[in-house]
């Protein structure tokens, strides 16, 4: 009975395992065209268009330059990516039993009308490991994360916060030191002291390196040699890598890796997601504690009974909520570090 109940539970934010998918669902939205399995699909077909393009212009008798047509129907595929377009790739991985040759074929279904396009499918993945695709569409998918998503959320709250330090420079406040009261402050120095913490952490997210490798099974480009040994694979690979977007990655060149890329710039990465995160449930702390002290106030009624009531609530939706939110990405950078570490470590 109950696995026949569990089997019929549809996707709703009361059925979710996680709360990214649940009670707080509408807090990370704007990172699911991105950072969800639909946008890792995206990701590898860009990846793959990318590379299948610029070995239609390495030079090679095999595989002529691609034709102006060409050129603009393969950015095409990756520019109107669908859901029906990762639903029909999760359908072809039924079969192959493997996610990024599923993304492979689909693209070359995608040739089936085009002749000159049909004619050169096998350089689909030419010499790629899956981990050549995986490797820079995750660095892509955190890319996009970090400069569409993260860093202009950290700009919105750093403005709100510093326009908030100017307006309070002149309220006095007193301040505490050892849990107790002490010399007066202002609140607005209070914030500029945050300010200036968030803003340095911004700028250490912003300047993490995102790394990309693509240079075979085993980081050696074997395969690339055996079949054109005289060929630059390095300086190719490093072109791809490096050529912004659309006709490259964007991303910068990791020269040096097994089969896998090492995935420290990721441990780099998270762990100044997890400063800025931490600055975040320090001041949801410390305005806690200014509401809780009636330092300042949440808006509520102004009688005193009812600011008690208002205390609670506004300690739930000013306080706690932020601190889950700002929290628990933190915690869970901790696990990714130690995923990043151990994966780092094999050579399969």
């Amino acid at each position: 009975m109950h696995a026949a109940y569990n089997s019929a539970m549809a996707l709703s934010p009361i059925s979710a395992l996680s709360p990214l998918d649940g009670r707080y669902a509408g807090r990370p939205a704007a990172l699911r065209p991105l950072m969800s399995e639909h946008g890792y699909m995206h990701k590898r077909v860009q990846v793959e268009v990318c590379w299948f393009i610029a070995l239609s212009d390495a030079g090679f008798a095999e595989f002529k330059p691609l034709s102006p047509g060409a050129r603009t129907y393969l950015p095409g595929l990756v520019k109107n990516f669908s859901e029906a377009d990762a639903a029909a790739i999760k359908e072809i991985e039924k079969t192959t039993n493997h996610d990024v040759k599923a993304v492979e074929y689909w693209i070359k279904s995608k040739f089936e009308a085009r002749p000159e396009l049909r004619a050169a499918s096998e350089f689909v993945h030419f010499a790629c490991t899956s981990e050549d695709i995986n490797n820079t569409s995750h660095a892509l998918q955190l890319k996009g994360a970090r400069e569409q998503v993260l860093l202009p959320a950290l700009d919105g709250v750093i403005a709100k916060m510093r326009e908030m330090a100017h307006a309070f420079a002149d309220v006095p406040m007193l301040s505490r030191t050892h849990g107790q009261t002490a010399s007066p402050t202002t609140v607005g120095k209070e914030i500029a002291n945050v300010v200036v913490r968030l803003a340095a952490a911004r700028e250490k997210i912003a300047a993490v390196k995102l790394l990309g490798k693509m240079n075979g099974a085993v980081g050696n480009y074997n395969a690339h040699l055996a079949a054109w040994p005289a060929f630059d694979w390095e300086a190719f690979s490093r072109k791809v890598i490096e050529t912004p977007e659309p006709l490259g990655t964007g991303l910068t060149f990791q020269p040096y890796s097994i089969q896998i890329e090492p995935h420290d710039y990721m441990a780099e990465l998270f762990d100044a997601v997890a400063r800025a995160n931490t600055i975040l449930v320090d001041w949801c702390r410390d305005a806690w504690g200014y509401i809780s002290r009636a330092t300042s106030s949440s808006g509520c009624a102004k009688a005193r009974s009812a600011r008690r009531r208002c205390r609670t609530r506004s300690t739930r939706s000013t306080s706690r909520t932020p601190r889950a939110i700002s929290g628990w990405p933190t915690r869970c950078s901790s696990i990714s570090r130690r995923s990043c570490r151990s994966r780092a470590g094999s050579g399969t």
